[in-house]
């Protein structure tokens, strides 16, 4: 079974950085694509960022610019830098892998607070 563990959540100012990290317990070429989504208290799950097996690159607008998904293939792990963090980025970040045609894994998740 595939499991991805995420790390890098935390508590920092606005304008700040993180780095968070998610590690596959299977080889990333074999997915599609990996992405990150993140949950906001009373909003839905949105997708951030995707990185595909081809290494093409999606953002969403709001994140685009300050947000940077990146993978190391050799680590079975796949980054998010983000950058310029505004109290707005706060929420709760899962990664997710799909694989064709259905199947989907998601990770457990990791809290990334902006605030003063």
């Amino acid at each position: 079974q595939v499991q991805l563990v995420e790390s890098g959540g935390g508590l920092v100012q606005p304008g700040g950085s993180l780095r968070l990290s998610c590690a596959a317990s299977t080889s990333i070429f074999g997915f599609n694509y990996i992405d990150w989504y993140r949950q906001a208290p009373g909003k839905e799950r949105d997708m951030v960022a995707r990185i595909t097996s081809g290494g093409t690159t999606n953002y969403a607008e709001s994140v685009k610019g300050r947000f940077t998904i990146s993978r190391d293939n050799a680590e079975n792990t796949v980054y998010l830098q983000m950058n310029s963090l505004k109290p707005e980025d706060t929420a709760i970040y899962y990664c997710h892998a799909y694989q064709m045609v259905r199947n989907h894994y998601w990770g457990q998740g990791t809290q990334v607070t902006v605030s003063s």
